[in-house]
């Protein structure tokens, strides 16, 4: 009876000490659920929708797995650790040492910390749910309390446990002026991994975003659906294993890539992994990407709630036959227009080794052609002042050329092994400087502090990268350390960025890597936008930035208007069509405005003047997806923005191709207040004054959303012509913006 009695006591003080207890963390609308004893391994118990404790153990998505799994026990089970510690043993058998909850204005936190039973080793998971979104981030710390070194073999960051019967997977994938294109497909049997080893950029042919239809295939308003999206710099893993036939839940392990980047720890050291970031959704992907807009805006974009400008940039122009005569003209043209910002671009540096339309020299070596520019920066500067206009510089600091001063004096200070000659990126003679070189950093540093002292004017800087980790080998790092290369360069290059932005917090940067490379989360604390793409085809743009749009906001994609022939398709596409998909995201230009002709810079400058008073809604606004020009036919393309107030949207209709007899097109909107009426406008048509035939009517926010709009399309029969161009396919390439304003 006595130990009874002690048995009774030891269990009633075991839990009112916190252990044999369910931890949950929760979100307005998701919960978080993990069991934690000590001395036991910590066990995933549910994510998904708002629940209590009894709801989640009623629930058929309940579950009892292993949370962060390690190698060395149940080794057959998919891990998300592996470790060689410093007497060679590869086992860990992590259990609970401690938990810890805390909370700040922003978030609630859960810390488990686990310890390894046989090794000093130690494993700290961090859970942290927003209070104003629904957003969770995972990451860990990997300490090592031991007195030699030990080497991480696999280091993940996040493993989530998913129950589905039949799954469903979203990722982005493409290749340089073809970014993110959606992939949608069922999970099947087996292991599915998505990542990069570019080494540099780590957006290459893969997004470190994905999102999962728990119940069948994935909709856009309907359906439970768990996105993810990993902030990292560097090559990333995404790995998910269905052993679905054995009654086994779906695991989803994201982190740094391994390969080829053990990762020493030395003693007392700890590496903290990016943070995995989740969301769940029980209506489609819609709400998913909802989700993950406004917490970039709000906590991960670097101004992520303020305006962006409209810019110029002289690439597609002039690419790098820069001088003094053509900067000012067409930032003189691109003002008439009412252009906001003017971006010179490649082409404006080097003496030696000049940069004279080519890019084989002159990377390095940051100071002003004095043949193209003999009047400087600081007269291009004034100049834009002049003319109302903000001024932006080009950059690629990461990046030498070997014909350089900077390579000729400090040819240790590049990626390269000792023993034989260096593989070239670009232009056959480009290397990547080694970040992880202290006296690297601070050249890399100093080309920024260098050029906003000189010309504390500067507004803007686009930061390019065209290279990948060819050479994955330091002259700086000990042999020992060469496989924490890849790890150790992303980390000097947050500390660069950390840098630069203590000096100029206000300073506009665009991140830019060869087109879209370096679209990821990780980058966006210290920068403001994205440059998505080299492809500034319309038609091509619709649907690099239809994905983007999946997983980031429309106020750090950068979308340009070319010229009339595009430069890498060779195709003609009206202004208007140009405009309008450049409109749906963050709106600018890329060409020579004095080729415009006259009727088209009429159009140009009415359509920049329409954006800036629709670019609240646009920039800050909650995303609708309407028509996926995935589907069908593929003829057509719609999505919108409603504000916060629901008060104002904006609707974006695209016609990508026409065929003789097509139906017209119902579509129907969405996000609107069913007990409103709106006012609808068409924004810019094609013939001002001669909008479309629902221009001006009054219709309630219920019967827009239920019965939708019909967009009544014009034929090659019609004697209606735009006035601004000779092109004769008018009837591919058509489109509408369309303004909603509550009455």
């Amino acid at each position: 009876m006595k130990r009874f009695s002690l048995a009774i006591l030891l269990l009633l003080a075991a839990t009112a000490s916190g252990w044999s207890k369910n931890y949950t963390l929760s979100t307005p609308n998701t919960t978080l659920v993990l069991t934690a004893d000590k001395g036991e391994p910590l066990y995933f118990r549910y994510y998904g929708t708002k629940a209590s404790l009894d709801d989640v153990f009623s629930s058929h998505r309940s579950m009892k797995t292993q949370a962060f799994r390690a190698f060395g026990t149940h080794c057959s089970e998919p891990h998300a650790c592996l470790v060689k510690h410093a007497d060679g043993d590869n086992a860990t058998n992590l259990v609970v040492e401690n938990v810890e909850q805390s909370e700040d204005s922003a978030m609630n936190r859960l810390t488990v910390t686990l310890k390894d039973k046989a090794h000093p080793f130690v494993l700290k998971l961090h859970y942290d749910a927003f209070k104003d979104c629904d957003i969770m981030k995972f990451w860990a710390e990997y300490v090592n309390e031991g007195k030699k070194p030990i080497s991480l073999q696999k280091y993940m960051s996040a493993a989530l446990p998913v129950k589905s019967q039949d799954c469903w997977l979203l990722h982005l994938d493409g290749d340089h002026g073809n970014e993110n294109h959606e992939n949608i497909e069922p999970l099947a049997e087996g292991i599915k991994i998505i990542s990069t080893q570019d080494g540099g950029r780590s957006s290459v042919h893969n997004n470190a975003s994905f999102m999962l239809g728990t119940d069948g295939k994935i909709s856009e308003t309907e359906g439970n659906v768990i996105a993810g999206t990993l902030a990292w710099t560097g090559n990333f893993h995404i790995e998910f294993v269905n052993n679905r036939i054995s009654g086994r839940p779906i695991m989803i392990f994201a982190g740094i890539n391994p390969t080829g980047a053990d990762f020493t720890l030395d003693a007392k050291k700890t590496l903290a992994t990016p943070e995995m970031i989740f969301t769940y959704s029980t209506e489609g992907k819609g709400k998913a990407t909802r989700n993950l807009h406004y917490w970039a805006r709000h906590h991960q974009v670097l101004d992520g709630t303020k305006e962006r400008d409209i810019l110029l940039n002289s690439w597609e122009g002039v690419r790098q036959d820069i001088t003094q005569t053509n900067m000012n003209d067409m930032m003189n043209d691109f003002s008439q227009l009412g252009g906001e910002m003017f971006v010179m671009d490649d082409g404006w540096f080097g003496n030696k080794y000049v940069r004279d339309n080519s890019d084989k020299g002159g990377l390095g070596d940051w100071q002003v052609c004095k043949a193209k520019l003999p009047e400087g920066i600081g007269s291009l500067v004034a100049y834009a002042k002049s003319k109302n206009l903000k001024f932006g510089i080009w950059i690629e600091p990461e990046m030498v050329n070997k014909f350089s001063e900077t390579y000729d004096k400090h040819p240790d200070w590049v990626l390269r092994h000792d023993a034989f000659e260096p593989t070239y990126g670009r232009g056959k003679t480009q290397l990547l400087l080694d970040l992880t070189n202290p006296e690297v950093q601070d050249f890399v540093f100093g080309i920024v502090d260098n050029l906003m002292k000189e010309n504390p004017e500067i507004k803007y800087i686009k930061w390019d990268h065209n290279m990948c980790m060819y050479n994955a080998s330091s002259l700086y790092l000990p042999k020992s350390r060469q496989s924490n290369l890849y790890v150790e360069h992303q980390l000097a290059l947050q500390s660069i960025l950390k840098r630069v932005r203590a000096a100029y917090p206000n300073l506009v940067i665009q991140l830019c890597a060869s087109g879209g490379y370096r679209l990821n989360y990780g980058y966006l604390p210290y920068f403001q936008e994205v440059w998505t793409s080299d492809q500034t085809d319309a038609l091509h743009r619709i649907y690099i930035q239809w994905g983007a749009l999946d997983f980031y906001p429309a106020n750090i994609l950068a979308a340009h208007v070319c010229s009339t022939q595009n430069k890498y398709t060779q195709r003609r596409v009206p202004v208007k069509f140009r405009f309008d998909v450049a409109s749906m995201c963050r709106l600018g230009m890329e060409m020579v405005p004095a080729e415009l002709t006259e009727a088209e810079q009429a159009y140009a400058k009415r359509a920049i003047a329409e954006y800036k008073r629709l670019r609240p809604v646009i920039q800050q606004g909650d995303l609708y997806k309407l028509v996926s020009p995935y589907d069908g036919e593929r003829d057509y393309a719609s999505l919108m923005y409603v504000n916060d107030k629901k008060d104002r949207a904006v609707a974006f209709v695209y016609r990508m191709t026409y065929f003789r007899h097509m139906p017209d097109k119902i579509i129907k909107l969405q996000g609107l207040d069913p007990e409103r009426k709106y006012l609808i406008r068409e924004v810019a048509p094609e013939v001002e004054g001669k909008p479309i035939y629902i221009d001006g009517k009054i219709v309630s926010g219920r019967f827009l959303m239920e019965e939708g709009i019909v967009i009544r399309e014009l034929t090659a029969g019609s004697s209606r012509r735009t006035p601004y161009n000779d092109i004769r396919d008018m009837n591919d390439y058509r489109s509408h913006i369309i303004e909603l304003i509550a009455q």
